[in-house]
């Protein structure tokens, strides 16, 4: 499994469903969507969705990954 270059965390990369490659932590998070929601969490199928990743374990929308720069401690030196 690759690492982040930055933070030297592993990382995995999914396509969006724009055909970008999304780099993700690669461990599965529960979420629920919330188009006001903070978060963000990449779909299996490539969907970048708008959620929270607290709420009532029944309620749940679904299972996603994180991206990475959500969580990369060097963030900023990647963006443009």
């Amino acid at each position: 499994m690759p690492k982040c270059k930055k933070c030297g965390k592993q990382i995995f990369f999914l396509k969006t469903t724009k055909g970008k490659p999304m780099p993700c932590d690669p461990d599965e998070v529960v979420y629920w969507a919330d188009p006001k929601g903070k978060e963000r969490v990449v779909t299996r199928n490539g969907e970048v969705i708008a959620c929270r990743l607290t709420g009532d374990e029944n309620e749940a929308t679904g299972i996603g990954y994180i991206p990475h720069w959500g969580t990369c401690t060097h963030a900023d030196e990647f963006r443009k």
